[in-house]
């Protein structure tokens, strides 16, 4: 009987775990909570980037915000303490500080927290609003940490024929299990219901029980238990906002030229908010020769 030739086996052996190890993931490396106070979800590799500076404005430069200010910051400094605390959804006119709102909140809370006996720094998590169809993933993860997380989507709504809204839903009840103790969600949106009228009539419009349907679309935003208004600037508050970013960065400019200066500005954008404050407040301190980070 001739010698057996091996190779071909082999060769198949070797194809055949090639195969395998393609098949299988591979394991995921350990997340480091240490590593930063905030960071960015990546959806396509389940892991968490770290953000070593966050791009956030002073809580004291905020202005014309002050109700909602306060709201959102007793209820972020509760849920630092380990007490109950709310989902949040900040709504209404864009510029007015919303997600610079969240950021600060989130910074003056873990700085509270970070002094208490044994505690953990508060995190802060943003998901990027195309990722939504994986926080289910996320709050898996998140559920097992020892520490409390902020999950944030700036910007969040929805349009016509997108689905993923169910998939928020389910996570903001956090089905049989229940939502993670250790997890609050804060979302900003220009839309108070998160989803366009038109796809709200579009469902009225084709449903047996009209009613039931759009129940459907606005049950979204019940699941938040605190929605924040946020309303158009009056000239007030506008000039208060551009009046506390020269005093904060040492722009020496008199009162009465800054103000008519900040007007212009204002006018020639058609708006007023904390938004064209800070645009005008860049200008200034370029023309002027002072630095500034923001």
């Amino acid at each position: 009987m001739g010698d057996l030739d091996l190779n071909p086996i082999a060769e198949r052996l070797d194809r055949l775990i090639a195969l395998i190890e393609r098949a299988v993931p591979p394991a995921r490396p350990p997340i480091d909570l240490d590593a930063a106070d905030a960071f960015v979800w990546q959806a396509g590799s389940a892991s968490l980037m770290p953000v070593p500076k966050v791009n956030r404005v002073e809580m004291a430069l905020l202005k014309g915000v002050d109700r909602v200010r306060d709201i959102l910051v007793d209820n972020t400094e509760r849920f630092a303490r380990g007490l109950p605390a709310n989902n949040v959804l900040l709504w209404g006119a864009r510029g007015m500080g919303k997600s610079s709102l969240v950021k600060a909140a989130h910074a003056e809370a873990s700085r509270a927290a970070a002094k208490l006996p044994g505690g953990h720094a508060l995190k802060l998590i943003e998901i990027h609003r195309e990722d939504i169809d994986s926080l289910p993933e996320l709050m898996t993860i998140l559920k097992r940490a020892d520490r409390r997380f902020i999950l944030f989507c700036d910007d969040l709504s929805f349009d016509n024929d997108d689905t993923s809204y169910k998939s928020l839903k389910a996570a903001l009840d956090g089905g049989v299990e229940g939502r993670p103790d250790n997890v609050v969600f804060y979302a900003t949106s220009n839309r108070r219901h998160l989803l366009p009228r038109d796809m709200m009539e579009n469902e009225r419009s084709t449903a047996i029980n009209p009613g039931e349907a759009v129940e459907e679309k606005v049950s979204l935003s019940d699941r938040f238990g605190l929605w924040l208004g946020f309303h158009k600037c009056s000239q007030e508050d506008y000039l208060a906002m551009v009046h506390g970013y020269a005093a904060h960065f040492g722009l020496d400019l008199p009162e009465a030229d800054l103000d008519w200066q900040a007007l212009e500005w204002a006018t020639t954008r058609g708006a007023r908010s904390g938004r064209v404050a800070w645009q005008f407040t860049l200008d200034l301190a370029g023309r002027l020769g002072v630095a500034i980070e923001g």
